[in-house]
């Protein structure tokens, strides 16, 4: 099988990248160099640079070439466990923000309407929120919620920032998941804009279920998409540290 140049050139300048061979700031070889280097032509070159920059690992200077660029330190953060989003960033120490986007009725979604044990002709609702930290976009949280469980969620939901606060304010205190999903995607345009990434950044998805822990009620489905260059994912069950 015949070695794909374009690949080894990125996965030699990774390695450089991940050993620490190469420091944050330090310029990248031209793309004639690395052409000469892996005696490829220039647009081999070029490309496999063009896809490390939409990677989010190097930066382009014009007239002065491509840099490696400074990373900032993952975000620890537990997929698992019965705390909100929220509590889990501020109890690590981060300086979460919160912009509510939008509250919007959906179309009929079978997965969505079954995890909410909802019939046909209900409404129900998606809320979305950015979650920012250090003023940086880093997840999407979208849930989305019957109206026949929270009568006032269509005036409401444009306001809420935390999804477990609100859930309070009716007596639910204790919260639970029964299944959980993680999945891989890409962002969409409009996700790219929101969360300030390329096209080729991947995004982790979690879709869970939310449940009252004493009524066993389920209050909302939920979908959250994460930067997956912000993160490292601790799977280890809260309750078992």
């Amino acid at each position: 099988m015949p070695v794909d140049k374009e690949m080894q050139i990125i996965d030699d300048i990774m390695e450089k990248i991940i050993t620490k061979a190469m420091k944050p700031g330090e310029k990248i070889p031209s793309e004639n160099k690395l052409a000469d280097q892996h005696k490829v032509p220039r647009i081999t070159a070029r490309k496999a640079l063009t896809t490390l920059e939409a990677r989010g690992y190097i930066y382009s200077v014009q007239g002065k070439g491509r840099f490696l660029k400074e990373t900032s330190k993952p975000i620890q953060l537990h997929l698992t466990g019965n705390s909100s989003f929220t509590d889990k960033m501020k109890r690590a120490g981060y300086r979460l923000t919160t912009k509510n986007m939008y509250c919007n009725k959906i179309n009929y979604d079978s997965k969505i309407y079954d995890t909410l044990q909802a019939n046909r002709e209900a409404a129900i609702y998606k809320i979305g929120r950015l979650r920012l930290i250090d003023d940086e976009p880093i997840a999407i949280h979208q849930s989305f919620v019957d109206q026949d469980r929270f009568p006032n969620i269509a005036h409401e939901g444009s306001q809420i920032l935390s999804m477990f606060a609100y859930y309070r304010q009716f007596g639910y205190e204790e919260f639970a998941s029964k299944h959980s999903l993680l999945s891989i995607t890409f962002p969409t345009s409009y996700e790219q804009e929101l969360l300030s990434c390329s096209s080729m950044v991947p995004l982790i998805v979690l879709e869970t279920d939310c449940i009252d822990r004493k009524t066993k009620k389920v209050l909302e489905y939920t979908k959250i998409l994460y930067r997956s260059d912000k993160f490292k994912y601790d799977i280890t069950s809260e309750g078992s540290r």
